[in-house]
């Protein structure tokens, strides 16, 4: 198609490494619902009949990646599809060379930038974004913004301080497709290489240093862009119900934790997040519950993510008497940043006194709460050491845990493919 025109094109942006998600497979290869998520984009956008070439732009060492992802493409797809090119090692630098490309190709009217991680644009949308393209030149897709926003500042400390909550009424969270005239945007391209600019993350935001009006369509809460292992999950479900097919593997992880503190001066224990009266307290940095320490542990393990030292280290006072709710809240946090599912909590505290007993049930209700499980997915037991070893003797008390998730396999036989 050299030297020819076409009304609209599209530029993929699929040049990032996406392998903070986990494993060594981009994310825009990882497979949902049986094909990746690359392909999925690509399909999306070439059964458009408004589009007429796509650019995808990927990392110079991708072409096995990208090759794989055509074998699962639609012919009539792949009739759309323009050679890939390498990208930039910024998502400017990468937008640009696509722009170059279609250049060299025939420059069309309108051009439409979207990521290769949002694999859910449908028909509607990109109804809409071209649309706003044709009718002003410069268009991003924005959705309303639900939760309260702050503009924070730094403060003595590493401390962010509040600067501003701007009215949720006036802001929009802007996802891709985002539409251009062709000449306006690559011309805006070309004047910030000139300015040494190339941190641009958002072509609507570099438009706008280049003076164009920019306006906002209304985007699509579906049109979610995969940046996490738990969106690897959720789309694999929806691609899975939808299709009918069935949802990648997971696999089972076991980690166990260990912690002991020794008895010092005071009135009570934390013990499972619970208050509980004695005759003595316990010698720690924070709050000292063995219970909640052994259990952050077992779910850091599970995850083979350092330990609660590594995490919340002694060395720092910020964490002098703080509560151990925080740390498993933590733990729990990562494990589903991962698309992880916590299945099981088991913990056995080992003391002598105080007796458990009488908060055992509270225990279990405190552990589920936080760690946001069914109350029958967390067990609490207590035993003696019959009289030897420093827990024998009284001196401290101690408690092991042990801790069942299941994550998503990442491995060239799953997501990983």
């Amino acid at each position: 198609m050299a030297g020819s025109a076409f009304q609209a094109a599209a530029v993929v942006v699929a040049a990032g490494r996406g392998i903070r998600i986990g494993g060594d497979t981009p994310k825009q290869y990882r497979r949902v619902g049986g094909r990746a998520v690359l392909t999925r984009t690509l399909a999306a956008l070439a059964a458009h009949d408004g589009i007429a070439r796509i650019q995808p732009v990927i990392a110079p060492d991708a072409a096995a990646f990208y090759e794989d992802c055509l074998a699962d493409l639609p012919a009539q797809a792949r009739d759309k599809l323009a050679a890939p090119v390498a990208g930039g090692a910024t998502r400017q630098l990468s937008v640009r060379a696509g722009l170059d490309a279609l250049e060299r190709a025939g420059a069309p009217d309108l051009v439409l930038v979207h990521d290769a991680a949002r694999p859910f644009v449908d028909t509607a949308l990109l109804d809409r974004a071209l649309a706003a393209g044709r009718d002003h030149g410069a268009a991003v897709p924005g959705i309303p913004v639900t939760d309260t926003v702050k503009r924070v500042e730094a403060a003595e400390g590493g401390i962010a301080r509040v600067a501003e909550t701007p009215a949720r009424e006036a802001l929009r969270a802007v996802q891709t497709p985002q539409v251009f005239a062709f000449r306006l945007l690559a011309d805006a391209h070309a004047r910030a290489a000139a300015a040494g600019l190339d941190g641009f993350t958002d072509d609507g935001a570099l438009a706008e240093w280049a003076g164009l009006p920019v306006v906002v369509f209304e985007g699509d809460t579906a049109n979610r862009k995969i940046t996490q292992a738990a969106d690897l999950i959720e789309a694999d479900r929806r691609f899975s119900e939808s299709e009918g097919s069935t949802m990648t593997a997971t696999v089972t992880r076991l980690g166990t934790g260990f912690d002991v503190h020794a008895f010092t001066e005071g009135d009570h224990v934390w013990l499972g997040g619970i208050r509980i009266p004695a005759d003595r307290g316990v010698l720690a940095h924070s709050d000292g519950d063995v219970a909640l320490h052994a259990l952050t542990d077992a779910l850091l393990g599970a995850i083979a993510d350092g330990d609660i030292g590594t995490h919340f280290p002694p060395s720092d006072e910020q964490w002098r008497g703080a509560s151990s709710d925080r740390f498993l809240a933590h733990a729990c946090a990562l494990v589903r940043a991962r698309g992880g599912r916590i299945d099981h909590l088991d913990i056995t505290v080992l003391a002598e006194a105080p007796r458990i007993g009488a908060h055992r049930e509270a225990i279990r209700a405190r552990i589920a709460e936080i760690c946001d499980v069914p109350l029958s997915a967390v067990s609490i037991k207590a035993t003696t050491t019959e009289k030897l070893g420093f827990v024998g003797r009284a001196e401290g008390l101690a408690a092991q845990a042990a801790a069942t998730i299941r994550l998503p396999e990442i491995d060239p036989a799953g997501f990983g493919a």
